[in-house]
């Protein structure tokens, strides 16, 4: 599956609650740390999210228009990260979130996050993507790796022990091969 194949539509809280509650309550889902989540908890934080001006929750659909991952951008000077590291003009951080599925599609994982990181830099202001994912998901710093993130440190959020690390627009086409 080409990253091309993915197009991204704004999340809509209400209408989106219902499936984004199955994906976030999943046992795969551990590390968004909402597994006793009810669907109102759902609602609401992706009401906050779609009312602040520093966050985005987008949908990512495959080429019939359904629904296949979700992706969140942040800006890290205002959220997330505030306090953890120095911003620098140009970045912006970033979740990803690919489903749980009975019939796993191999380098589907992959394609998501080189499609998620194209759609970051089409933003000509983006210079640099964030992520902060959790110091034990090594499955997810394997893919931050495939596509060019270089972790610096670990860092203490209020939820967890994460592994602050960077990408910047160069090494994501180096790592990546597609064009940014």
């Amino acid at each position: 599956m080409s990253p091309t194949t993915f197009t991204f539509r704004p999340l809509d809280p209400l209408k989106d609650a219902e499936l984004l509650h199955s994906w976030l309550t999943h046992p795969k889902a551990a590390f968004w740390m909402m597994q006793d989540a009810r669907l109102e908890d759902v609602e609401r934080a992706y009401m906050e999210i779609a009312a602040d001006e520093h966050q985005q929750a987008l949908l990512g659909l495959d080429d019939r228009g359904v629904p296949v991952f979700l992706m969140e951008r942040y800006d890290p000077a205002h959220r997330e990260l505030v306090g953890l590291y120095e911003p620098r003009p140009g970045d912006v951080g970033m979740h990803f979130l690919t489903p749980a599925t009975d019939t796993p599609v191999h380098g589907f994982t992959r394609s998501v996050i080189t499609a998620v990181m194209a759609h970051l830099f089409e933003d000509p202001a983006v210079q640099r993507v964030v992520v902060e994912p959790d110091v034990t998901n090594k499955a997810v710093h394997a893919l931050n790796e495939a596509v060019g993130f270089v972790p610096e440190r670990e860092i203490q959020k209020p939820e967890k022990k994460a592994l602050l690390s960077f990408c910047t627009r160069q090494q994501f086409v180096a790592a990546a091969g597609v064009p940014a």
